[in-house]
């Protein structure tokens, strides 16, 4: 038995590859002409094609159910053309035990899944956009293109580019408004680093090459300053989940951020969303190759290469519309982020039942 599981691993592992190459071959041109579509003086060619780099393990992460499903349905398909699983099955090898062959290779994938998300594309991809974000800004004291804004109490900030772990920022600008929401200052610094001083038990933000203009009773008055202290009640990390997109976090950062704005009182619905998304993403996996195996024993038996893979293309994108839809279904109408994503997954895991059940 350990003959036959060497051999179906060597098969579906092989085709996994083989698919992996191909998609992330694809994509990485796609995502190659939208960056160089996106250069400009400040950012160019080499600045692109690093960013592509940086960001490809994100590529692979997002890439791996299908890849996954792709490899299961070709290597599967593959023995099933050259009437290898008759062999397998006329010889007493129960249908069950050659499943559980083609999903070892699955959990493997589904480890490496949860490797890349939790420790390695995260934090790559900061790197990448943080970078990105300087190389656009230039010297301009506002790009709007990159960046975030965010209103926190009587200040409105726009903060070009964060470095990891959100100690530094680059390119800040802030308007201060008074109670009849008229401009009173504005400035812009171009760096900021957090100081915590553990004897006084403050913190605080120190601002460096300080432009600030006020605006008083219709007069403006300019001054340049070397350093400002920034008082405000924003935490590195804190600004870390307001800068990063929720899908560019990590498992463990998305729920203890979510937890934190549940217990703030604000909406935590699209973390939670991109948390279990993440979590279930190595179980999303194993459904799709469970798919794909009930085909191959049932409909796809005798199908042509060609076919598994128009098949294999239609399951994925069926897959990824479900999730589509169900996501922002959950964020309009309020019903729980778990359910939004497990029920796509619940679906494929019953086709695939139902199908392997009537072959069997």
């Amino acid at each position: 038995m350990r003959l036959l599981d060497r051999y179906i691993l060597k098969s579906v592992l092989l085709s996994t590859l083989v698919v992996m190459v191909m998609i992330i071959s694809v994509n990485l041109v796609l995502a190659l002409a939208n960056e160089l579509a996106d250069s400009d003086g400040n950012y160019s060619m080499l600045n692109a094609m690093w960013f592509v780099a940086q960001t490809t393990p994100t590529s692979i992460y997002e890439l791996l159910p299908f890849s996954a499903l792709g490899g299961a349905l070709i290597g599967l398909g593959v023995l099933a053309s050259n009437n290898e699983l008759v062999v397998m099955q006329a010889a007493g090898v129960q249908t069950w035990r050659i499943v559980w062959s083609v999903m070892k290779p699955t959990l493997a994938v589904m480890i490496l899944s949860l490797v890349l998300g939790e420790y390695i594309s995260p934090s790559l991809e900061q790197v990448a956009q943080s970078n990105k974000a300087l190389q656009k800004s230039g010297e301009g004291t506002i790009n709007s293109e990159q960046g975030n804004w965010r209103k926190i109490g009587y200040e409105f900030i726009h903060i070009n580019a964060i470095a990891p772990g959100g100690e530094s920022l680059f390119g800040v600008t802030r308007y201060e408004v008074d109670d009849s929401r008229q401009i009173t200052a504005s400035s812009f610094a171009e760096s900021a680093h957090y100081i915590s001083d553990a004897q006084r038990s403050e913190s605080y933000w120190q601002l460096s090459n300080i432009r600030e203009t006020e605006i008083r009773h219709g007069n403006l008055t300019t001054q340049n300053h070397l350093q400002e202290d920034w008082h405000i009640d924003l935490s590195p990390e804190l600004l870390s989940v307001l800068v990063v997109e929720p899908d560019r976090q990590s498992i463990s950062g998305l729920y203890r951020f979510a937890r934190f704005f549940e217990a703030e009182g604000l909406d935590a619905a699209t973390y939670f969303l991109a948390f279990w998304k993440k979590l279930l993403q190595p179980i999303a996996t194993a459904a799709l190759v469970l798919m794909a195996i009930s085909f191959v024993f049932g409909p796809l038996r005798e199908a042509t290469m060609g076919f598994r893979v128009f098949v294999g293309i239609g399951i994925g994108l069926v897959f990824t519309i479900l999730q589509r839809m169900m996501e922002p279904a959950s964020l309009l109408f309020g019903f729980s982020p778990l359910l939004a994503v497990i029920l796509p997954i619940l679906l494929c895991l019953g086709v695939g039942a139902y199908v392997m059940q009537r072959v069997r």
